[in-house]
């Protein structure tokens, strides 16, 4: 698994190709603020090998954090990320792995009746029962996440996870009471605490969509505040001293600055957004959609775009989001070596400050 001496012995080995806070602290290591993401693409062995390609490429160029989940292009995208991590020219204990679960994942292949293969493969076999399953794709019963965190492992090829998202929770919200929600949360966050105590993961966190970067009165809305507090109530429900729960992802980037402008969650001080409420909270950030899925790779607004660093728009569009303050960092798609490229570059330029980024929404 990822330590801290062998995160900071990679900062050592790249760190001066960067620029200023290019490496972050993350526990008691760094990890880079650009990050690469495996959700795009068809379930084909031609873009298996462009993300074992571009992974690679990645994690040999000063790249250390690789976003994958279960459900991405039918486990396909783990096997991928496992092969790149077992083949690059980086020790293991120097790369964040990050994966999820939630959504119930097929197998290689798209199934041409996906109701029946969910049906066979996890109702009738026991592994989710059918009042925990949400639109026929979503749970996140206990049991249900140690299945799936035991096929993330084996996918993988890893002893350890680094870090496990919980899948979208906010799926759960089309069927139940938010209140009930959070039940659910803490009962999933419960099993990950004694995942960390066998040893098969190392941290946990939620990755959400619309959670916390929308309002309070919003359908899909999650407290953050109240997410962090069922989580340490899980650790003592465990036996543990402190909780693994320490990461949340969502959505941010130059069209979608939600995260930083919607003040929806509950503070000492009143309202406040997520970034800042977890920036307050000591909870680390990975933004996803960082260039809204290659449509910033095209264009961003000129005032804004006049105020980054960088040589292309993609550029661009990444120091933005890993500029904002309370970002850990920034997670890219690229299943092209020449795309991650691109994007490991974006990281020799300096982020902006923060009164500049605050100057943005002025």
């Amino acid at each position: 698994m990822a330590t801290g001496q062998g995160t900071w012995d990679y900062r050592d080995r790249f760190g001066d190709s960067f620029g200023r806070t290019f490496f972050r602290r993350y526990g008691d290591g760094v990890v880079s603020s650009v990050g690469v993401g495996t959700y795009l693409g068809d379930p084909t062995d031609a873009v298996d090998e462009g993300y074992r390609e571009s992974v690679r490429t990645a994690l040999e160029s000063g790249v250390n954090v690789v976003d994958t989940a279960i459900n991405y292009r039918c486990q396909r995208s783990e096997r991928a990320v496992g092969d790149a991590v077992a083949d690059a020219d980086v020790d293991r204990d120097a790369v964040l792995v990050a994966t999820k679960g939630g959504f119930v994942p097929f197998d290689g292949e798209r199934p041409d009746d996906p109701g029946r293969y969910v049906r066979e493969e996890y109702v009738e076999t026991g592994l989710v029962d059918r009042e925990d399953l949400v639109r026929g794709s979503h749970c996140i019963a206990p049991d249900f996440l140690d299945d799936q965190l035991d096929r993330s492992l084996s996918n993988l090829g890893l002893e350890t996870v680094d870090l496990y998202y919980v899948h979208n929770p906010e799926t759960q919200l089309a069927e139940r009471s938010r209140e009930a929600v959070y039940d659910r949360l803490e009962a999933a966050f419960r099993r990950l605490e004694e995942r960390i105590a066998d040893g098969d993961l190392n941290a946990y966190g939620v990755a959400t969509w619309d959670a916390f970067r929308v309002p309070p009165d919003h359908e899909q809305y999650l407290s953050l505040p109240e997410v962090a507090s069922r989580a340490r109530s899980a650790a003592d429900a465990a036996g543990n001293d402190t909780t693994g729960f320490g990461s949340v992802q969502l959505p941010f980037n130059v069209a979608m600055a939600d995260a930083f402008t919607v003040e929806a969650h509950e503070s000492p001080d009143g309202p406040t957004s997520a970034l800042a409420f977890a920036r307050e909270a000591g909870i680390d950030v990975f933004t996803s959609a960082s260039i809204a899925q290659g449509q910033l790779a095209e264009s961003i607004p000129d005032d804004v775009a006049e105020r980054l660093a960088g040589d292309t728009t993609a550029q661009r569009a990444i120091n933005f989001a890993r500029s904002a303050p309370g970002v850990t960092c920034a997670l890219v798609g690229a299943s092209s070596p020449d795309h991650v490229a691109e994007n490991v570059a974006a990281g020799t330029f300096d982020p902006m400050g923060a009164d500049a980024f605050d100057a943005v929404f002025e």
